[in-house]
């Protein structure tokens, strides 16, 4: 039994207002392509499906027609679960008869306990859950804790296994080789709210194999048998970063004696490019043309940012104008004598007005406008009319 492991589809994210879907649709298409290249005889789909609870239309639209390709065009069965970041029960509609066509959806922890038999295999489908979802479950107020309730949910799946197959996990947690290592953290909260940081290898180590979402890069597994795909495009800035580490897919081999994994890259259509140079040469024929532009998106930092030299420039717009689409824009700024004497000024002597272009131009690098400071004083002198 071969399976395309993926995760993290995450259909409908956006960067800084700028849509992904088209980056998406196209990371899709590859991934139906390794899927065919491969004979696979499934897709394995490990959470945060959509992005939000609560999808945009289109993104909706966009994940049908992935689905019935896979599913419907291609007869490849689906194995998903829901993640934390897709709304479990709205997800969950349609999932009885979508068993008729072998779509398996998991959303909800008491689906957990029934697992897809193979003539190879068990296929354990536990979604993304807290501990009050435990608690309820078990009706048990002593889980505190994602370990805690963990413990119990993986010791009621030991009872179910059958000797003579393999036994795979598909679920959407942070998990660590141990209690004293971090994970590397891309796109995901590094909170421990929910316990999504607390769980480690050792307590998987009953299962053959395990497939993971929530963490975006596949360089995080924590174990041999425990694989993250990551994420099959790059979602923000920090990610761009890490160029070293490729998007893709695992195809898993599962036989009677042995279950192995190889990693298959996507290679982006519209890359997202990181640059962090200084004003001159960002404008420097001789670096720009070495740089995908009109092609790529771009993050950009200008280093030792000088605000009064631009005061009359729309910097964004210089800049598309030679790379294209810039996604995000940073600066490093230089701090003048007159800055470092503003930042020693004691904010109770400043005015209301003051305070906020202070605030303003320290995060963006220029000045209020004639018009923004006409609407700060507007605001102020309404907010006085309040009192």
């Amino acid at each position: 039994m071969k399976l395309l492991h993926t995760a993290d589809w995450h259909i409908g994210r956006t960067l800084n207002g700028f849509s992904l879907l088209d980056e998406q649709k196209a990371a899709f298409k590859q991934i139906i392509q390794i899927a065919k290249d491969e004979d696979v005889d499934g897709i394995v789909i490990a959470g945060d499906i959509y992005d939000r609870a609560v999808p945009s239309t289109n993104a909706v639209t966009a994940l049908d027609e992935m689905l019935q390709t896979i599913n419907i065009e291609n007869k490849l069965p689906i194995y998903a679960i829901s993640g934390n970041h897709d709304g479990s029960k709205r997800l969950n509609y349609g999932r009885t008869w979508m068993e008729l066509s072998n779509f398996h959806l998991n959303t909800l922890l008491e689906e957990a306990f029934t697992p897809i038999e193979t003539p190879e295999a068990q296929i354990f489908m536990l979604p993304f859950f807290d501990p009050m979802d435990a608690r309820v479950y078990y009706g048990n107020d002593d889980i505190h804790t994602i370990g805690d309730a963990m413990d119990l949910v993986l010791a009621d799946m030991y009872k179910l296994f059958d000797a003579n197959k393999k036994h795979i996990l598909i679920t959407h947690f942070a998990v660590t080789p141990s209690a004293d290592e971090e994970i590397e953290l891309t796109s995901e909260t590094s909170s421990k709210v929910g316990g999504l940081a607390t769980l480690t290898a050792s307590q998987f180590d009953k299962f053959d194999y395990v497939m993971l979402g929530h963490i975006h890069t596949h360089n995080a597994s924590p174990a041999e048998n425990i694989k993250y795909s990551g994420s099959p495009v790059k979602f923000n800035v920090k990610e761009a970063r890490m160029q070293h580490k490729n998007k893709g897919v695992y195809i898993v081999d599962i036989t009677e004696n042995s279950i192995t994994s190889k990693f298959h890259e996507i290679t982006p259509v519209t890359d997202l490019i990181v640059l962090e140079e200084n004003w001159k040469t960002l404008l420097d024929p001789a670096f720009y043309k070495t740089q995908p532009t009109d092609k790529a998106w771009f993050a950009i930092t200008i280093k030792e940012f000088k605000p009064s030299e631009h005061i009359h420039a729309n910097v964004r717009a210089e800049l598309q104008q030679i790379y294209g689409t810039v996604v995000e824009l940073d600066y490093q700024r230089v701090k003048s004598e007159e800055d470092n004497e503003s930042t020693r000024q004691n904010i109770g002597e400043m005015s209301h007005e003051d305070v906020v272009g202070q605030f303003y131009q320290s995060i963006t690098g220029d000045p209020l406008s004639k018009d923004q400071k006409e609407l700060v004083d507007n605001i102020f002198v309404e907010l006085q009319k309040g009192e």
